[in-house]
């Protein structure tokens, strides 16, 4: 979990605890994706979930940190998406087909998981998340820069090289945020107007 995350009041330890957890983690996904985070109330979320409220509370404290629980998941499984697709790559032609590939992947991704959606939707009322965002982008950005180097044979200085990912790491969440915010056909001319500039970018960069 990272540093930002509105902690649980209860962390779970036992097994029949880690599943309550994650019972009422899918319950509120089930909401989301019908309602929307917004209508979310915390009795309902106990009564689905067949717990009660006194329970429900003793993991969580309010919705933002089941919200802030449920991103923390998308997050990790997003570094290790990234981490896996570019543990590989060795040249510049792979770099720039697996950057690509996940483009695709992530844009499919947010249009089939609302739950994902609604929570980045989100994003700039919520400190929380905010920097979350900013955690996970710089974490990925790490790994696309070590894929940069072994490219160039670590001929190269890292912390340029960081900066460089960082944006295209952050302007990556933002444009997945506008990409599903209007009509499919216009967000998928976006996503692939990124990812023209991107490969741009990434071709110079693991250019020696």
């Amino acid at each position: 979990m990272t540093d930002n995350v509105k902690k649980m009041r209860r962390a779970p330890t036992q097994k029949r605890s880690r599943e309550r957890v994650d019972t009422i983690l899918k319950v509120v996904c089930e909401l989301i994706s019908t309602h929307g985070s917004d209508a979310i109330r915390m009795g309902e979320v106990a009564e689905k979930a067949g717990v009660s409220i006194g329970s429900l509370y003793q993991y969580f404290p309010d919705k933002a940190s089941i919200i802030h629980a449920l991103a923390d998941r998308y997050n990790a499984e997003s570094v290790h998406c990234i981490e896996e697709a570019l543990a590989e790559v060795s040249s510049a032609d792979a770099l720039l087909a697996a950057f690509d590939k996940l483009i695709d992947t992530y844009y499919e991704l947010f249009l089939a998981e609302p739950v994902i959606c609604d929570i980045w939707t989100g994003t700039q009322a919520d400190k929380t998340l905010r920097d979350m965002e900013m955690e996970v982008s710089r974490a990925n950005a790490g790994l696309l820069a070590k894929a940069i180097l072994r490219v160039r044979g670590n001929d190269g200085d890292f912390k340029t090289i960081v900066a460089r990912c960082l944006l295209i790491m952050y302007s990556g969440e933002s444009t997945m945020r506008l990409a599903i915010a209007v009509p499919r056909s216009e967000g998928r001319e976006i996503v692939a107007s990124y990812k023209r500039m991107v490969g741009r970018e990434l071709a110079e960069m693991a250019r020696i």
